[in-house]
């Protein structure tokens, strides 16, 4: 009894303090505890979570609403301000009687560098070419950007893609130019079968001289000694050489080079037909002044910065072998016919600023262009310009 006693007693004593270690001991709590204390964690750690992605759309808007408000227009804003958004028609204002710069076929349709010109800006400005009208206008025309249309009356065209030269006294009359697209200079051509050689203008002293009569070559001319005789259209003027009413032509090389060549084989005749075809000297005479070609863009800075963002793209961009084509099927496949004479510097001018517009990373992915997807034609490489020289404006 005392040992089976004691022993009870024994093991009471022990449950008991093994109770108090239970009670009181280091073990883990029960369940229920831990699944709330991992709940209030896990919505503390949501709430963070919530608010540091608020603050991330506060600084985002903010941001967004900055550059909207401070930062550069986008393209299609461009487009609403230049009146183009709900256009479905571009008129475009070019020269028909230039070989190999722009010239209108016997079926009515255009060709030359120019052209290509025009249709590449008019594609980056949202147009496709069965959108595009093209129409004739005069030299004289051309600061007013006023040309005929088909019915004869005088419209005003969106732009001017006609062999401009970009001068100091058109600006200041109030021509809006683009960038630069062209760079040729002045140059003469006279009879092959006419014996004198000409190295300089001076070297036409006395001599009757035709060139375009709006241009800046009549004082010139003059000042050399020769007697001007101004034109309203180029063809007119060699025809005159044609028919020895004139001993001379002058006007800038790239338009001159193109009655110098033969006509390509196959090619669709002119709708401006000369008389009396003959073989021409084209004369390279040492001028100083560079003939720099824009697009009269007329008042709307919108459309002035749409056109300089295309050019800007055809100059640096994955686009620049538009501009290298045209030349290429144009005016360098003229030059072996005016050996004496730089048709044009073969690259285009570099863009005398940038033009800015928004885009965010993720269009520029999606969207190089401003305005379409990349063709994925590589960029033509470009050799120096040969010269840099002040316009004498044709």
């Amino acid at each position: 009894m005392d040992h089976n006693g004691g022993l009870g007693r024994g093991t009471a004593t022990g449950r008991a303090e093994l109770g108090q270690d239970d009670e009181g001991g280091g073990n883990p709590p029960a369940p229920e505890s831990v699944v709330a204390d991992t709940a209030r964690r896990s919505r503390s750690r949501q709430v963070r979570l919530a608010a540091l992605l608020l603050l991330l759309v506060v600084v985002v808007a903010a941001t967004v609403r900055v550059v909207v408000a401070t930062g550069p227009p986008t393209w299609d804003e461009l487009r609403e301000r230049a009146g183009l958004t709900n256009r479905d028609r571009l008129v475009i204002g070019v020269k028909d009687d230039q070989p190999g710069v722009a010239q209108k076929l016997e079926n009515g349709a255009f060709e030359g560098f120019d052209i290509e010109i025009a249709y590449m800006i008019a594609e980056d400005l949202g147009f496709d070419a069965p959108e595009v009208t093209l129409l004739a206008i005069e030299s004289e025309d051309r600061a007013r950007r006023q040309a005929r249309d088909a019915g004869g009356s005088f419209v005003t065209v969106d732009l001017v893609v006609a062999s401009y030269s970009i001068t100091e006294q058109r600006q200041g009359q109030g021509v809006v130019f683009s960038f630069p697209y062209l760079e040729t200079e002045q140059s003469v051509v006279t009879l092959a079968s006419d014996s004198r050689k000409v190295a300089s203008l001076r070297d036409l002293d006395r001599a009757k001289v035709c060139t375009l009569g709006t241009s800046t070559s009549e004082r010139r001319l003059r000042d050399a000694g020769a007697s001007p005789i101004g034109r309203n259209r180029i063809s007119e003027c060699i025809q005159a050489l044609y028919d020895r009413q004139v001993d001379a032509v002058t006007t800038d090389a790239a338009i001159l080079a193109g009655f110098v060549g033969p006509r390509p084989p196959g090619e669709l005749p002119p709708a401006v037909k000369l008389r009396g075809r003959q073989e021409l000297q084209h004369w390279d005479i040492g001028e100083e002044a560079a003939e720099k070609w824009g697009v009269n863009t007329g008042p709307n800075p919108a459309m002035r910065d749409l056109v300089n963002l295309s050019l800007q793209q055809s100059a640096e961009g994955p686009d620049g072998y538009r501009w290298k084509a045209a030349f290429d099927r144009y005016l360098a496949s003229e030059q072996q016919y005016s050996n004496l004479q730089q048709v044009a510097v073969g690259r285009q001018p570099e863009p005398e600023e940038k033009v800015e517009v928004r885009q965010w990373p993720w269009e520029r992915w999606a969207l190089p262009s401003p305005s379409r997807p990349r063709s994925g034609a590589p960029t033509v490489a470009r050799a120096p310009s040969r010269r840099n020289r002040r316009s004498s404006g044709c």
